[in-house]
């Protein structure tokens, strides 16, 4: 697997490019989409483990800012980091890029982008993962989304797990609640990360692996 190495993107609706991370995958390999959320990018440092261990399970990797490094230099109250209809389309943007079918990882708000865009794009997203993701936010109905889905979400973070199961009852699609005992938000516990890391790799070697 080769070594991630840095890309520009073009940004829809943006007067700058998206910076991203990518890690070619083999061929006959697929590519898995890092969808970043609020107050996260990628540089994050659980992101990227959770990248290289996927990587080792033979996918390609894409870590993508969604924002330009211009709108997060005037984003000081968060305005655009929760603009999940910009965020969806700026995911779709990257899905006219590569044109063939990907997996999506999305974290926080990123989650919410990630799920819009497979609704949109069903026949492009075999699979998506949420770590720690707001799905309760998605700019399209759950319901319509046909992609199998995986949330992770920790078991010591009340809050977002209940907008998790929330959100899960309203999917028609396969689905799963993955919850790593004990974990807090960002997963610091020992044991929690590799534990998302495995969960995901384990989903996408079974939905999305060619």
């Amino acid at each position: 697997m080769a070594d991630p190495e840095p890309v520009a993107l073009p940004a829809a609706h943006g007067h700058e490019p998206l910076a991203g991370d990518l890690a070619r995958p083999e061929e006959g390999a697929r590519l898995v989409v890092f969808a970043h959320g609020s107050g996260s990018s990628r540089h994050s440092e659980r992101n990227r483990w959770v990248a290289a261990r996927l990587r080792e399970a033979g996918f390609g990797t894409l870590l993508l800012d969604l924002l330009t490094q211009e709108e997060c230099d005037r984003d000081a109250h968060g305005e655009l980091r929760f603009n999940i209809p910009l965020l969806t389309v700026r995911v779709l943007g990257v899905l006219d890029w590569w044109r063939e079918p990907v997996g999506l990882f999305g974290a926080s708000t990123g989650a919410a982008a990630a799920l819009g865009a497979a609704v949109r794009r069903p026949e492009q997203v075999p699979a998506v993962v949420s770590r720690g993701g707001r799905p309760d936010l998605c700019a399209e109905p759950l319901g319509d989304l046909r992609a199998p889905a995986l949330l992770i979400v920790g078991g010591a973070d009340p809050e977002v797990l209940e907008l998790n199961r929330s959100a899960a009852a309203k999917m028609t699609a396969p689905h799963e609640l993955h919850v790593v005992p004990g974990a807090t938000h960002l997963f610091e516990e020992p044991g929690a990360l590799p534990e998302v890391a495995s969960a995901a790799a384990a989903w996408f070697t079974t939905h999305l692996a060619a």
